[in-house]
């Protein structure tokens, strides 16, 4: 990459972007509807990243960014005490 962003201070990468936008779109009308702004039921928020150790993450949501924030840290929290899942159980 020829940026200096670390791996999620950047916009989306414009070889993810059309695809995030549109799946973000379609994720909105399906959980929302024709709802928008406050009268939104149901947030999501999509990151996309490549695996491995090069990469950033790519972010994009329907919520306010400070409310995404507040739920991932209680979703870390909730991840890191619980024990790591059974890798032959399919999901």
């Amino acid at each position: 990459m020829a940026d200096n962003h670390t791996i999620g201070d950047a916009p989306i990468e414009s070889r993810f972007r059309r695809k995030m936008n549109a799946l973000a779109a379609t994720l909105d009308e399906w959980f929302n509807d024709t709802a928008r702004g406050k009268d939104r039921k149901v947030g999501f928020v999509l990151l996309v990243f490549p695996f491995g150790e090069e990469g950033r993450c790519n972010y994009i949501s329907n919520a306010e960014r400070a409310d995404v924030v507040t739920m991932l840290k209680e979703q870390i929290a909730r991840f890191e005490g619980q024990p790591e899942p059974d890798q032959t159980t399919p999901h």
